[in-house]
This record gives C-alpha cells, structure tokens and sequence, in this order.
C-alpha cells in the first residue's frame, strides 16, 4: 500500500530545468508555488553532503478554500500545501515524486475526495510533460 501512496518518475530534463521548466508551468496552469525548500543547501550548512533535492509547495487558492472555509474538513490542513519533490539520484537521473493524493482522498470521501482528486489531476497533467516515458 505504501508505494501506491507516492509516485516517482524519471525527469526528461536536469535537476535545474526541471525546478525552473516546472515552476514555471505550475504557475501559468493557475497554481502557486508558495515556496521551494532546498534540502541539499539546509543539510551543507548543518555540515552534511546530499544530492540536490527541492520540494516545492505549491497551492491554487480556489481549491484550498473549499478545504479551509468549514471546521470540519480543516483537519486536512496538514496536507496542504501541495508538494513535489526533484531530486537527482546517484547515477545521476532527475526524478520527480509526489505523494498521490488521489488515492488518499478516496479514502476520505466526500469534498475532501472531491477538491483532493481534482487537484492531484491537475498537477498529473502538469507534470507530464516533464516525465521520460
């Protein structure tokens, strides 16, 4: 169960023009990217050597709000914003993962499975145009 709950697929770019090529897309497909963690450049400073690795948090507002405006679905707060990691691996591929939330709302049913299903599809068909078939 547990592999079916994250996604990971091969960049047909590099590590940098994905981050840049998919930041981009992201924001002209309507969403936000609120901010992008470099884990690589946090563990250097704290004196720990990994390849890059970014994960961007991104959101679109109309869909966050459906999730927020009720007390009784904000528990699902701490899944938001969505995220999607790049990261390089060892043999030196982008790879680009992410937590499928399509499966998790399915789960949960009703508007969260509605806003959560919606969104996960948009950001599938944002990111297939990056992904090495």
């Amino acid at each position: 169960m547990i592999m079916k709950m994250f996604i990971e697929n091969e960049s047909i770019y590099g590590f940098n023009d994905t981050v840049e090529k998919l930041s981009e897309s992201i924001v002209s497909n309507g969403w936000k990217v609120t901010h992008v963690h470099d884990l690589h450049e946090t563990l250097k400073k704290n004196n720990f050597d990994v390849l890059p690795v970014k994960v961007l948090e991104v959101c679109r507002p109309d869909y966050s709000v459906k999730l927020l405006r009720n007390d009784s679905e904000r528990i699902y707060s701490s899944l938001m914003p969505c995220r999607l990691s790049v990261y390089e691996t060892s043999d030196g591929k982008t790879k680009i993962s992410r937590m499928n939330s399509g499966v998790l709302a399915a789960q949960i049913g009703g508007i969260v499975e509605e806003v959560m299903s919606v969104a996960f599809s948009d950001m599938e068909n944002i990111l297939k145009q990056y992904i090495k078939n």
